[in-house]
């Protein structure tokens, strides 16, 4: 293996993790330790992190080391909105461009999300749905757009490891596959509504608040003055 194709596989394993979940945000980096476990050179790790920190899903913690991530609440607002800005431009570009060829992609990709979910491996699912996205921006054949919708798609996923509750995989695939069937069947405006609720639905999803920290002692009196 070339060490071209070395530096794309250690940045896709890293990226892939992150996505995943199996490296939380907050995670340290350590550029040794993570060299060693993939059988290369600090150099290629130094590298994929670079990648990553521009993209947004590593950051710099303190002592310059690398950390997974950790998104707040006011960046995790305006990434979803900018993404919902992306994705009608997505949506209107494929609806102008549509090929069958793109019906079959989509629906290839919806299946990978469906086998994920029905054999219960959520982080794959989760994976999955976000590259459902990524697809359908590479689609449109608008290299820039893709890239920015993979960037802000992908750390939307990172977002979802930090605050999300209760993400349903069902629901998510079941919208993918309207959204498809409004774009096969010519429905640009119908098609458009999906994704936008599908988003928002996604972020709510995301950014609900968690349920509050039972009080301990609140909970103890009650029994004990039952007692």
């Amino acid at each position: 293996m070339g060490v071209g194709n070395r530096r794309e596989d250690v940045y896709l394993s890293l990226r892939t993790a992150i996505i995943e979940n199996a490296l939380q945000p907050g995670t340290k980096l350590p550029e040794d330790s993570l060299g060693a476990s993939l059988g290369v050179s600090r150099t290629i790790i130094r590298e994929a992190l670079a990648r990553l920190r521009s993209e947004g899903l590593v950051e710099t913690g303190k002592g310059k080391s690398a950390t997974v991530a950790l998104p707040g609440p006011e960046e995790s607002a305006e990434t979803f909105h900018v993404r919902r800005c992306l994705e009608k431009d997505v949506v209107a570009l494929l609806a102008d461009n549509w090929d069958p060829v793109m019906g079959q992609r989509l629906r290839a990709h919806i299946e990978l999300e469906q086998r994920a979910s029905a054999e219960n491996n959520y982080p794959v699912s989760d994976r999955l749905g976000v590259e459902f996205h990524i697809l359908m921006a590479e689609l449109t054949s608008n290299r820039l757009l893709h890239k920015y919708m993979s960037e802000v798609a992908l750390r939307c996923a990172l977002i979802i490891a930090v605050h999300g509750h209760d993400h349903n995989q069902d629901r998510s695939i079941a919208e993918h596959t309207a959204l498809v069937e409004a774009l096969e069947s010519g429905d640009s405006p119908q098609a458009a509504q999906i994704v936008d609720e599908h988003l928002i639905a996604v972020q709510q999803r995301a950014l609900r608040p968690p349920p509050p920290v039972p009080n301990l002692a609140e909970i103890l009196n009650r029994y004990s003055a039952t007692g």
